[in-house]
């Protein structure tokens, strides 16, 4: 169920996601990847999707702009871009979309970036491919969107190959990559998972500088609280494929309602922060192709009681910014 909307006169949001559900066939059975989520995001926003490894936080990036293996992954529901439906573009209009309105960090700038081509020569397609602009404009854009992530001596980096390159710099790279062509919306998955811990803030802070900048909506997936806090607006705590809890980053982290949101605060430095011990969810995340009937997180959960096994909570807003799905938390 996505928030329901104020009031008829607002402007529609840059992205709405309707009921997004992901299904991976495969001889074992079916994989429940992503199972109803919904959410809207609007220009110059920042919404973080957090959750532990296997949550689903990726796959619904990936499934948004349609970059799940068709022979495997059966997806349904409604996603829209700046009034577009992705899911009915044919694959010229989708090509058009991803790169010009949309932009997208990869995990791994290694993997992401191809290796027997320059990072200039890429950027450069990009700008040629989008924005039709010639040789020698496209390269100049390329240097600026080197010297706008803050790569030491761009004129040169531009002739260098990825593996030529640290992780931090392959990292500025591919976001002046997802930049170039000023997408009104750009996708980042873990970005800075692999980044040592001062690269890490230098990447955060450049990214939430540039959204600012360029008036960007940012859907930003990680497992780290702290990364969460400091990138976001919005938070949505994602469990085996729904999200459990969406709200203000301020009000999440500070009054945080349904049991796994308040797990994963008690679990980090943040919770030590506020003078608490740190805590352990226990058990283990559910195997996705065989999810318990009723609420996913129940066979962890300290509160749960006997209805939590039979049906799954249904999404409760309070005052059209805060949804939990937790029919304990609910009656608290």
């Amino acid at each position: 169920m996505a928030k329901p909307d104020a009031t008829s006169c607002e402007a529609e949001p840059l992205v709405r996601c309707d009921g997004l559900v992901v299904r991976f066939v495969g001889r074992e059975g079916t994989i429940h990847a992503v199972n109803g989520v919904s959410f809207t995001l609007d220009a110059g926003e920042a919404l973080c999707i957090l959750g532990e490894s296997g949550s689903g936080k990726s796959v619904t990036l990936r499934a948004m702009m349609r970059l799940l293996p068709v022979h495997t992954a059966r997806i349904s529901g409604t996603v829209s871009v700046a009034g577009r439906n992705v899911m009915g573009l044919d694959l010229r209009a989708l090509s058009d979309l991803r790169g010009a309105e949309v932009g997208m960090i990869f995990q791994e700038p290694m993997t992401a970036f191809d290796p027997v081509f320059t990072i200039g020569t890429q950027i450069i397609e990009s700008l040629k491919r989008h924005e039709g602009l010639s040789e020698h404009r496209a390269r100049h854009r390329a240097l600026e969107m080197l010297e706008m992530v803050q790569i030491p001596s761009p004129a040169r980096r531009l002739d260098n190959y990825p593996y030529e390159m640290s992780g931090g710099m392959r990292q500025r790279a591919m976001i002046a990559l997802a930049l170039a062509c000023k997408p009104r919306l750009l996708l980042a998955d873990e970005p800075t998972t692999a980044l040592d811990a001062t690269v890490q803030i230098q990447i955060l802070q450049l990214l939430r500088r540039l959204q600012r900048e360029l008036r960007m909506a940012v859907l930003f997936v990680t497992h780290d609280i702290g990364v969460a806090v400091e990138i976001s607006d919005r938070i949505a705590v994602m469990y085996a494929g729904r999200f459990v809890e969406t709200g203000p980053v301020r009000t999440i982290i500070h009054e945080p309602r349904h049991p796994y949101t308040r797990g994963l605060l008690a679990s980090t430095v943040h919770g030590a922060l506020r003078g608490r011990r740190l805590e352990a969810i226990p058990g283990s995340p559910p195997n996705l192709a065989a999810l318990p009937p009723g609420c996913a997180f129940a066979p962890r959960c300290r509160h749960v009681e006997p209805c939590c096994t039979t049906a799954v909570p249904p999404e409760v807003w309070h005052s059209g910014t805060r949804m939990v799905r937790c029919t304990v938390a609910t009656r608290r």
